[in-house]
């Protein structure tokens, strides 16, 4: 009988591969068994050698991985492409976030405002940068610790605006989703899959990849807030 295939992620695609594991296994037989932790945590874990059969981060991260020689040359598969949306505890008021400048205003009027130790969470603090309104913000702005969704910290009202992957807000209980970035300051992040160096069934692993980027899995993404990459 084929071993499990033993995976691990960021938060933001947590959902989805379950699903996808789960489809996948119906499909094939194959058992696929996918550990989600903060993205960091991840790329820590599968650099120092832990054994995976694949790793689903950023891309940026995967080609990490891959020039470190801890995921294999040639493997990355793009899975999804992810948006980040503005969140809000449930029964505050809505701010208007429909263009830059009025998402500039809302973060500028929030007392509290959160982000992720993700990719995400790094692009949201150079736009602020390059909004200058960085130093406006200090003291205010909060990072949520790796693998704890900004929501839920929006949910307890520790963060009045709250900034992270739709697919991470999507199904939080306790907050309303305002609507995605405005296109003009939206942050979008790829997320691939790759093999890892370490595993012993490549094909397998291939393969797997293989369906989670065909357009088969298309409806399941959209479902939880991402589009085909």
């Amino acid at each position: 009988m084929t071993a499990t295939l033993q995976g691990i992620s960021s938060m933001a695609t947590r959902q989805l591969l379950n699903e996808l594991a789960r489809v996948y296994g119906q499909r094939t037989g194959a058992q696929v068994a996918v550990e989600s932790v903060g993205g960091v945590d991840a790329a820590r874990r599968v650099a120092a050698g832990e054994p995976f059969d694949f790793v689903v981060l950023a891309a940026d991260a995967i080609d990490k991985l891959v020039a470190s020689g801890q995921a294999v040359a040639g493997s990355r598969v793009d899975i999804v492409e992810s948006g980040v949306a503005v969140a809000i505890r449930e029964g505050a008021t809505r701010p208007d976030i429909a263009s830059e400048e009025a998402l500039k205003r809302a973060v500028l009027a929030a007392p509290t405002v959160g982000y992720s130790t993700g990719p995400s969470g790094v692009a949201l603090v150079k736009l602020f940068e390059r909004w200058g309104i960085a130093q406006e913000l200090q003291g205010r702005l909060v990072q949520a610790p790796p693998g704890v969704p900004v929501g839920s910290l929006v949910a307890r009202g520790d963060v009045a605006l709250g900034f992270q992957q739709l697919s991470e807000l999507i199904h939080l209980e306790g907050i309303t989703i305002v609507g995605l970035m405005p296109p003009a300051a939206q942050i979008d992040t790829i997320f691939a899959g790759a093999l890892c160096a370490g595993s012993r069934q490549p094909d397998a692993v291939r393969a797997l990849l293989a369906f989670m980027a065909s357009p088969d899995t298309a409806a399941a993404k959209r479902r939880y807030g991402m589009e085909p990459a």
